[in-house]
């Protein structure tokens, strides 16, 4: 019996999503809860697996189709004996180089900036793939991504001016940075007018390491590939600034050893995240330019009246920032527990997209793997980070004398567009202190 299987509720208020992979062709069999496609809206991506397992008739989705909560993306037949559904790589690699380059040909049309999208920063092996043709400047509908026009409006050019070497001419993130560096050099010296900024190198040609030993090539998770799409954007269009401190948290490990139990049987661990959250929340009270962000489009700073934080997890799938929501308003063992639930969300991969949106801060805390400090790359559009490294005995000069008193490395980066640096300092120093007399957030969070 063929069974029509439907695009599930994605979230809250989400009614629509971008497909970024057809995962299954027809005569694939596929398995319950077996993923068929990739989607992609509002800054997230998932793969969302079928129901239901059998062997696929008909594909009634394509790859860059926007479709709606409910349409219908395949049809099943329950049980047979086809076989097993191939990777989409492994079959685009199976297609004839001459269907390839027909692909490449055909025009893309424009798309509505309603959704987040990145295009792939690095292009298959020249020698296994045709050259993509180019759209030259100016003609026909332009192909380009939400985020790599903003990225065209930061830097300062215009995109409708830039020839795409992207699959059907697409203007990708490297032909706007490439076109930046050639209008500084026509300019002689002088970027264009505009936000402009250096744009960084472009990615130069991996050389043949099969020449040097035998090597093995592994596709990247959707995960993986969106976390480095997303940092690779913020780092070449906001200026970071990483500021470092140390916070004393000798008294704050003794009040956790004491209360830990109250909170485990609440249902949640009392880690030092938890407490930084909660003093974070405080400081972004105390220094709103830290909860904002930068409209560039229309010269604006935009601050936020809420206060949601969100937790760097480290999963097997890769990193994922679950936001905890309104932070300010709720005592450390409710944060705790929320925490503890997010993360375990996370890891078990039940995380919401609504769970992964709508941050202000971010913080990410390496401690437990080790290390002193690190420079965490900004979330954007948030305008700030921190990073937490593990914390260990040193010896600290107090009252005249020396004693072993636990410090905590901190980490804070921060878009230096929008914060100054000595704004910075004074931030990290009052979460410092915070944790070091939490008497503190009572006087002034």
């Amino acid at each position: 019996m063929a069974t029509e299987f439907t695009l599930p509720e994605l979230g809250e208020n989400i009614e629509s999503g971008k497909v970024t992979s057809v995962m299954v062709a027809v005569g694939d069999t596929i398995e319950k809860d077996q993923p068929v496609i990739e989607i992609e809206t509002d800054k997230a991506a998932l793969e969302v697996p079928s129901p239901f397992g059998g062997t696929i008739k008909e594909v009634r989705v394509k790859e860059g189709q926007d479709i709606r909560v409910g349409a219908v993306v395949l049809v099943i037949e329950e049980g047979g004996g086809a076989a097993k559904a191939k990777p989409a790589q492994a079959r685009k690699a199976e297609e004839p180089s001459a269907a390839k380059v027909q692909q490449a040909a055909e025009p893309v049309q424009e798309e509505p900036e309603t959704a987040e999208e990145f295009d792939e920063l690095a292009g298959p092996d020249e020698s296994e793939t045709p050259a993509p043709a180019l759209r030259q400047a100016g003609a026909g509908p332009l192909a380009a991504s939400p985020s790599v026009r903003r990225l065209a409006r930061e830097i300062g050019v215009d995109v409708n001016q830039i020839a795409g070497s992207g699959k059907g001419g697409r203007v990708t993130p490297e032909d706007v940075k490439a076109y930046a560096r050639r209008m500084n050099v026509d300019a002689g010296g002088v970027a264009p007018s505009g936000p402009a900024k250096p744009a960084a190198a472009a990615a130069s040609p991996l050389p043949d390491f099969a020449r040097w030993g035998e090597i093995e090539r592994r596709e990247m998770s959707t995960v993986r590939r969106r976390t480095a799409e997303r940092l690779a954007h913020a780092w070449a269009t906001i200026p970071h600034v990483t500021q470092f401190d140390k916070a004393d948290v000798t008294g704050l490990e003794e009040l956790r050893k004491r209360y830990a139990k109250q909170v485990e049987a609440a249902g949640g661990k009392l880690t030092v995240t938890a407490v930084l959250a909660k003093v974070a929340a405080a400081a972004l009270r105390k220094f709103p330019q830290f909860n904002t962000a930068l409209d560039f489009e229309h010269e604006q700073l935009v601050y936020k009246q809420y206060c949601h934080i969100g937790i760097a997890v480290d999963t097997d799938r890769g990193l994922l920032v679950p936001v905890l929501r309104d932070v300010d308003t709720k005592n450390l063992t409710q944060i705790s527990v929320e925490l503890t639930q997010l993360a375990e969300r996370a890891r078990t991969k039940k995380t919401t997209l609504e769970e992964m949106q709508g941050g202000c801060f971010t913080i990410s805390n390496l401690g437990g793997i080790g290390g002193t400090a690190f420079t965490p790359i900004i979330n954007a559009p948030e305008v700030a980070i921190l990073g937490v490294s593990r914390n260990v005995v040193e010896p600290v000069y107090v009252n005249g004398e020396f004693h072993a008193r636990t410090m905590l490395p901190l980490s804070l980066s921060y878009d230096h567009r929008v914060i100054d640096g000595a704004d910075g300092a004074r931030f990290l120093r009052w979460i410092c202190e915070a944790v070091e007399n939490p008497f503190l957030l009572f006087l002034e969070g």
